[in-house]
């Protein structure tokens, strides 16, 4: 298993191949379909981002409302392909990584390739596993979106699979 911390070098992201184990610590958002179609927006009129998208990585994830004593409560992926039509604007802007569950379209994994990033596959029904290695949580942009809200989490060793590497190789062909 390799340990990986945020942000990823270019290096880095180069030696990553689909199919390996990894572990993931440093700072990653959580973002999913509204949060997504609201950042796509955003583009398109040249406003600002709420966070700086360039060198960041994008957990696509909806937390369960929070519960009293913990940092955050379960917390597994999300679908990946809702946010085929978002994502290639994100990683055009400079987006490292995501993390998810499940196929992406073609235009996905081109942008991925053309933009040297990388998608990581979480294991679904893992949320509480996941959650077990957040050890931070800060609500970024968004909150009227509930659990679809931005926020900035702090990944400690969170386990993945490199599901698409930045040559295009794909676990999901297999």
């Amino acid at each position: 298993m390799t340990d990986l911390t945020t942000p990823l070098s270019a290096e880095i992201r180069k030696s990553l191949r689909a199919g390996m184990s990894v572990t993931l610590s440093g700072t990653v958002y959580t973002a999913r379909d509204a949060a997504h179609a609201r950042l796509y927006s955003m583009i398109q009129n040249g406003e600002p981002l709420p966070f700086e998208i360039k060198a960041s990585g994008i957990y696509y994830a909806g937390p369960c409302p929070d519960m009293p004593g913990r940092v955050i409560n379960s917390c597994g992926p999300t679908t990946s392909s809702r946010m085929n039509a978002y994502a290639p604007a994100l990683y055009d802007m400079g987006l490292h990584f995501v993390v998810g569950k499940g196929p992406v379209s073609q235009s996905v994994r081109d942008a991925i390739v053309r933009r040297n990033a990388v998608y990581f596959a979480a294991v679904g029904g893992a949320g509480a596993l996941i959650a077990s290695h957040i050890t931070a949580v800060e609500n970024i942009a968004f909150e009227d979106l509930g659990a679809e809200a931005i926020r900035r989490l702090h990944f400690e060793r969170v386990p993945l699979i490199v599901a698409i590497d930045s040559q295009g190789n794909c676990v999901y062909d297999r």
